[in-house]
């Protein structure tokens, strides 16, 4: 066994709701004993398909040693449950370019005379194509900006770029993070500052977070850190609140930058419960 990325569910945090279940095409994750438990090392990929999905915060990803995930064995458990099931599973493997497992899987389906038309990705989201479309990449920082009406580009369109946002779905390694101007923002600034887009998110890369609500502060770290070592970040502006938890986000973006070793330029706006820049 080697160590790699796999999940890990905190017994004590899991009520057993069972909502991770259907996120979990893999069939990695069975209800035992009213408990959530990762049945198979072999069935689990590591990418997090059943992360967000946990009402209680119970699910994480950790390294540790755990046998090799073995694509051709989740094929197996896959096809059993059908053309939609197989199909979540292509795309949650495209989504973190794991082009890899991709082939072995398509490999195996023509193994089986399995025909089934699967999504190709793109930079566009695809709402039928199985997944979780909340979790599926979105990369159009080369669109032109709209005014919501199918219009004109206007002055005042939202200015995001990407997708997901939400730190706890992000991955690290995709590739509006390369050579990208961050802006890591509290949840709560958008809804307080008028001028959010304009003034905070217009040419940079999102990720959202709250640090007082938020389970997995040191997860929350470690991926900030893949994030920083893994690309050619150019600059970080770090928006929270007045309010002294959400200092907590300024902690850890230093924390996550110690880990990197990279040295990034850091700008950090404090946003009044007025909405106006302190």
């Amino acid at each position: 066994m080697a160590k790699r990325k796999i999940i890990t569910i905190d017994e004590a945090q899991c009520n057993g709701c069972g909502l991770c279940i259907p996120n979990c095409p893999e069939g990695a994750i069975r209800i035992i004993d009213g408990k959530a438990r990762l049945v198979s090392d072999l069935f689990c990929d590591g990418l997090g398909a059943c992360l967000g999905h946990c009402p209680q915060g119970a699910i994480s990803i950790e390294e540790r040693e755990a046998e090799k995930y073995d694509e051709r064995k989740v094929m197996e458990n896959i096809v059993k449950q059908g053309n939609n099931v197989i199909k979540a599973h292509l795309d949650h493997l495209r989504e973190h370019n794991e082009h890899a497992y991709v082939k072995t899987a398509v490999e195996y389906l023509q193994e089986k005379n399995i025909d089934i038309k699967t999504t190709e990705g793109g930079s566009r989201m695809d709402h039928h194509g199985g997944g979780c479309p909340g979790m599926r990449m979105v990369d159009s920082r080369n669109e032109g900006r709209k005014d919501g009406s199918g219009g004109e580009p206007a002055q005042a369109g939202s200015e995001l770029r990407q997708w997901p946002v939400q730190l706890h779905l992000l991955n690290p390694h995709a590739p509006y993070f390369q050579n990208a101007d961050l802006l890591i923002a509290a949840d709560c600034v958008a809804f307080s500052f008028g001028n959010f887009h304009q003034r905070f998110l217009k040419g940079k890369t999102l990720v959202i977070l709250c640090p007082k609500l938020d389970q997995g502060i040191e997860d929350y770290i470690e991926k900030l850190a893949e994030i920083f070592s893994s690309n050619d970040i150019k600059s970080i502006t770090i928006a929270h609140m007045e309010v002294p938890c959400c200092f907590g986000t300024v902690q850890v973006v230093e924390e996550a930058l110690k880990k990197s070793g990279k040295n990034i330029v850091v700008k950090d706006y404090t946003v009044s419960l007025k909405g106006d820049i302190v």
